[in-house]
């Protein structure tokens, strides 16, 4: 079979198209790159939603903890609490185990037992809790200059927020905000060893990846191939928040922006 062929078989298969059954036996390099590169599309689906849905859910509760009412400040602390505190393959276990059961209560929740979206909504509240964590720190660590500045110009409530608060946290929070986005898009390796059940084999990248290594019995080939899958999308991830965080330090002397920078760290 032709590399051209197996992109057409393979290409899409973690979405549904394409052939069903997977290659037994004489695996080629391209059909491990296709299969694995397939599996990504469920990474980058799990990995963008949840980055997109805990932003929002993020400045809410980092609002919430900065509040001086405790109604709204505890609620944001125990959530912070809870989600940073256990782990995340725990978090999928419990979340899964509770989707059955209201499975059997009410057809409405029969979605919520598949990874599509109880592992997504999983993920959401997972780093809406430790990016609401980064964004209340940089919160707390706005200039008191700005704030006066702000008053002394009349702005008070919402158009204080909106126009001086919100900005300088966003560009104080981004560099580390990114860097949270980059270690949850390596979390949704953990979504198909987490209880969530695949549909018909059609999994995501670590999956097929696994599969070639159990078949192979040679993991030095598929786990490469996933690594090297996995840096290509955190160059895109640094390259889009680059851009970002270009904009939010636009305002600044070009000796004064903070530029992110990718740091090849031997231990973590």
């Amino acid at each position: 079979m032709s590399c051209l062929q197996t992109l057409q078989d393979y290409g899409l298969r973690s979405l549904g198209f394409g052939e069903r059954l997977l290659p037994r036996s004489d695996f080629t390099l391209c059909d491990q790159f296709t299969l694995i590169g397939s599996g990504m599309l469920w990474n980058i689906y799990f990995g963008t939603l949840a980055v997109l849905g805990g932003f929002v859910l993020a400045n809410a509760i980092a609002l919430a903890k900065n509040s001086p009412r405790a109604a709204l400040r505890k609620p944001a602390e125990w959530f912070i609490f809870l989600f940073r505190g256990s782990p995340l393959f725990i978090q999928f276990f419990f979340a899964y185990f509770l989707f059955l059961q209201l499975k059997q209560v009410s057809p409405v929740f029969n979605a919520f037992s598949s990874a599509w979206l109880g592992a997504l909504i999983v993920l959401f509240l997972n780093t809406a809790a430790y990016s609401a964590e980064i964004f209340y720190g940089a919160l707390r660590s706005i200039p008191k200059g700005d704030i006066e500045a702000a008053d002394a110009y009349g702005l008070t409530g919402w158009s204080r927020f909106r126009r001086i608060m919100w900005p300088t946290m966003m560009r104080l929070a981004w560099p580390s905000y990114t860097n949270e986005a980059i270690f949850l898009f390596h979390a949704t390796t953990l979504v198909f060893f987490s209880g969530f059940p695949t549909w018909r084999q059609q999994g995501d990248a670590l999956y097929y990846a696994r599969y070639f290594a159990d078949k192979t019995f040679n993991p030095f080939i598929p786990y490469p191939i996933l690594a090297f899958y996995f840096i290509l999308l955190t160059l895109v991830i640094i390259a889009i928040f680059g851009v970002v965080n270009k904009r939010l330090n636009r305002h600044l002397p070009q000796t004064q922006r903070r530029k992110l920078k990718l740091k090849m760290n031997l231990i973590r």
